[in-house]
């Protein structure tokens, strides 16, 4: 699961993080759970917290809003990030 901050005034990745992060590698057994997709929810949020981004635009990108992608976003209010 990765998910990343984009800027859409200069077209640059401020942020990104996945289940491959040296942040959450080892943190869950497999990579591919809602478990895992909540826990880059909130690595995103807290790395934007420490940019000073604290409201963000969800896009998910055509996939449903359902399973894992849902577990990313709610990561991310727990995190501290507004939609």
């Amino acid at each position: 699961m990765y998910a990343q901050v984009i800027s859409d005034e200069s077209g640059t990745t401020v942020t990104s993080a996945s289940t491959l992060s040296s942040e959450l590698r080892g943190a869950a057994k497999k990579t591919a759970t809602v478990d895992a997709a909540k826990e880059v929810g909130a690595l995103i949020a807290r790395k934007c917290q420490e940019k000073g981004i604290s409201q963000v635009v969800f896009d998910r990108n055509g996939f449903l809003y359902h399973g894992r992608v849902r577990a990313v976003a709610d990561g991310a209010r727990e995190g501290g990030l507004q939609f």
